[in-house]
């Protein structure tokens, strides 16, 4: 079983101003557009990607600003692998050509496997 560390999501009040400070003062690189709630940057030394997604109206973002995206091809064959050897993913979610699932590390950390790098754009 693999995945690859590939995203980091950061949730934000104003995905727009987020995005646009870590492009000015980071070099981070976007369209800008928003899609599916989020702006997604990249970093052109490093490959890495920064989501900025909406953060919902009651989230306390000292306690849920990151969360660690997983690329991986097939959301389900991942989940159930995960699954048998103890860690239980939530729902799939379906995006616009994806999927995606979260769940929490040992310390409570919010984690997800999405298949958004693999997408048919």
């Amino acid at each position: 079983m693999q995945a690859d560390l590939n995203c980091l999501i950061l949730y934000a009040r104003d995905v727009v101003r987020s995005a646009h400070f870590y492009q000015l003062f980071f070099g981070f690189q976007s369209s800008g557009e928003v899609e599916d709630g989020l702006i997604n940057l990249f970093a052109p030394s490093s490959g890495l990607h920064l989501r900025i997604h909406q953060a919902a109206k009651g989230a306390k973002l000292n306690q849920a600003g990151v969360k660690l995206c997983f690329a991986v091809r097939n959301i389900e064959i991942f989940k159930q692998e995960a699954a048998d050897l103890g860690l239980q993913f939530g729902p799939s979610q379906q995006g616009n050509g994806y999927s995606f699932a979260n769940a929490k590390d040992p310390d409570g950390n919010s984690i997800s496997i999405s298949s958004w790098a693999y997408r048919q754009s």
